[in-house]
């Protein structure tokens, strides 16, 4: 059965076309923990390439879920971490993360996502 796009209220889409890329929960479950580096988040989601990354951090602080704030020092750095808007996503992907650990085999598909 498809669904009717006219009966799909149009901010759910909008939230599914933001948070379904590919990667883009993984990020965020990754500074749910706190701000990272880049460096540090392209070592905390194995497996996706520094472009990739900078794509997704791109799109997600356009939508005001991430923001960057700059580390003193030389040569400057970056940090990216969850703005406001992003924190509210916390109880979202811990419940995708608890129902993944209910329903998905163990093993089943090497984590992408390594501990931080």
């Amino acid at each position: 059965m498809d669904a009717r796009p006219d009966l799909l209220c149009p901010n759910y889409c909008r939230a599914i076309d933001i948070l379904g890329k590919r990667w883009t929960c993984l990020i965020l479950s990754v500074l749910m923990d706190g701000p990272r580096r880049f460096s540090e988040l392209e070592q905390a989601v194995s497996g996706i390439g520094g472009r990739m990354l900078c794509e997704r951090l791109r799109d997600l602080t356009e939508h005001g879920i991430v923001e960057t704030s700059s580390i003193d020092g030389s040569p400057s750095r970056v940090r990216y971490g969850l703005s406001p808007k992003g924190r509210e996503l916390r109880s979202v992907v811990r419940e995708i993360e608890r129902w993944a650990n209910r329903w998905e085999p163990e093993g089943g598909r090497e984590t992408l996502a390594k501990p931080a």
